[in-house]
């Protein structure tokens, strides 16, 4: 098969990408930078200027090999150049010696939210009292985010939009510490959502009502839910498609093949969530098996696995991998990151051991069902993006303590690499795909001169050990490089509080 690298190169997997953003896209998300303000330079490790990150691995989010002994040039929030290790460092920058460290492109998270789902009185047993609850995460998740290296994301559905759009405002301020944001409005939903914080659409009209007003108030993407119907959502996409913005859709009432046909940009949830195959599918319902039966039967060897492949990229649809969501109910697959659980507040950390526990006690019947699907994505994710589709990363940070922001963003690279991607490649759908798929490309998503200086240092050499991605030592961000200790001990113990 051919790898992503040669795939890019015969731009095949440009098709993915159609739908163009609006030229305004890049300048809302990827906002001028603001020199770190009193609130951001605590976690100021280096300073912008004219840097020589020298004696470098460099990973370049191509999906091309790794290359050994790069000095890589930053002038202000630039990529200046990337040299031979041997050649002289500009003069006057600042000298740092990465010897056994490799730098990456910054991740850009395609789902990665800004919320933490709650369960009001949770016990060990799973039982809850109502109503299930978003809290915002307005404070830790961006911190954690960028701590990991996820330089650039997009929220992937809004509970609390104005709370989205004044984080972000803050951030291109340089007031609050955290990652670009692309902020998608709140989720376009149908009747019948069990969350009491979404507005369900009542008719085609509201939807483009919705879709137009938070336009106006700055969204720069949306995103469908599971009860949305084909007609809402087919006004929904023609209301964001007339104003140069995208949708996605973690979908259930509606298949995946009839979202392709009303032109939706992307599907969430690898191909977990599409309920095509399941017995007694009605039109615009959704199924209480919400695809497990699709996901059960599908395969890249399939029929109707092929024929939907091909059919997502004939229709230039992309697809987000979002494979540690799918892994935390096999609890002796998913790790229990010591890191990870720092940061969770006690009552979250608790919710999440009792989740973990009950998963633990599963029935064989079930815990194979659960290999046998999360085998079944990692072939039919791994085949889309052989074929030419461009598939999307992040991880969908919720209410389950194993997938929080940007720990999870790394668990979900590690992943593919298990899913059958190289590391560059896996890196590059990480890092250069989501930025594709944004219209960022000439700004972010891989090492190349002229671009931003996103980048991130770690130990370690991803390129033959995956994990060594999780060793993050400094994350530049418009060219100043952040402490991710730093950023990391201001939230131990508050995510999922505030």
């Amino acid at each position: 098969m051919r790898r992503i690298g040669e795939i890019l190169r015969s731009g095949a997997a440009l098709a993915a990408c159609a739908v163009l953003a609006s030229p305004a896209l890049a300048a809302e998300v990827l906002a001028p930078p603001k020199p770190p303000g009193a609130a951001v330079k605590p976690f100021v490790k280096v300073a912008s200027g004219l840097i020589a990150l020298t004696h470098a691995r460099l990973i370049d989010g191509t999906g091309a090999p790794e290359q050994a002994d790069r000095i890589v040039v930053i002038d202000g929030g630039k990529i200046a150049s990337v040299l031979p290790g041997d050649a002289p460092p500009p003069a006057g920058a600042t000298v740092i010696d990465l010897t056994g460290k490799t730098v990456i492109p910054g991740l850009v998270g395609m789902h990665d939210h800004l919320f933490y789902i709650a369960r009001p009185n949770l016990d060990a047993g799973g039982h809850a009292d109502e109503p299930i609850l978003a809290p915002q995460m307005s404070f830790s998740s961006p911190r954690m985010y960028l701590a990991a290296g996820v330089t650039t994301l997009r929220t992937t559905g809004s509970v609390e939009p104005y709370a989205d759009l004044g984080l972000k405002q803050q951030i291109d301020a340089g007031e609050l510490p955290g990652p670009h944001l692309d902020v998608t409005g709140p989720y376009l939903e149908g009747p019948g959502s069990p969350f009491i914080q979404m507005h369900q659409l009542k008719d085609p009209e509201d939807a483009r009502r919705t879709v137009a007003f938070w336009a106006d108030q700055g969204a720069t993407s949306f995103k469908a839910y599971m009860f949305i119907t084909r007609p809402l959502l087919k006004a929904a996409i023609e209301e964001a498609h007339k104003r140069g913005l995208k949708v996605t859709g973690h979908l259930c009432a509606v298949t995946y093949p009839e979202a392709v046909e009303l032109g939706i940009d992307d599907l969430e949830h690898g191909f977990y969530v599409n309920t095509q195959l399941d017995p007694g599918k009605k039109p615009d319902v959704c199924p209480d098996s919400e695809g497990d039966p699709t996901i059960d039967a599908m395969t890249p060897q399939t029929p109707e696995g092929q024929a939907l492949i091909r059919l997502l990229i004939s229709h230039h649809v992309a697809i987000t991998s979002t494979l540690p969501v799918f892994e935390q109910p096999l609890p002796e697959r998913a790790p229990l990151n010591a890191k990870a659980m720092a940061t969770l507040s006690p009552q979250a950390l608790e919710a999440y051991l009792y989740s973990r526990n009950r998963a633990a006690f599963r029935s064989a019947q079930r815990h194979d069902e659960l290999v046998l699907q999360l085998k079944n994505d990692f072939a039919m994710e791994h085949a889309f993006a052989m074929a030419g589709g461009l598939l999307l990363a992040g991880p969908d940070p919720t209410g389950n303590g194993g997938v929080i922001p940007g720990f999870a963003d790394q668990r979900e690279v590690e992943l593919l690499v298990e899913a059958g991607f190289t590391p560059e490649e896996a890196i590059r759908v990480a890092s250069y795909n989501g930025a594709l798929f944004m219209g960022l490309d000439s700004r972010i998503g891989s090492i190349v001169p002229g671009k931003d200086a996103d980048l991130v240092v770690v130990t370690g050499d991803p390129a033959k050990r995956i994990a060594d991605i999780e060793n993050v030592e400094t994350v530049f961000k418009d060219g100043v490089g952040y402490d991710p200790a730093a950023l990391l001990a201001s939230v131990r113990g508050r995510y999922g509080e505030y």
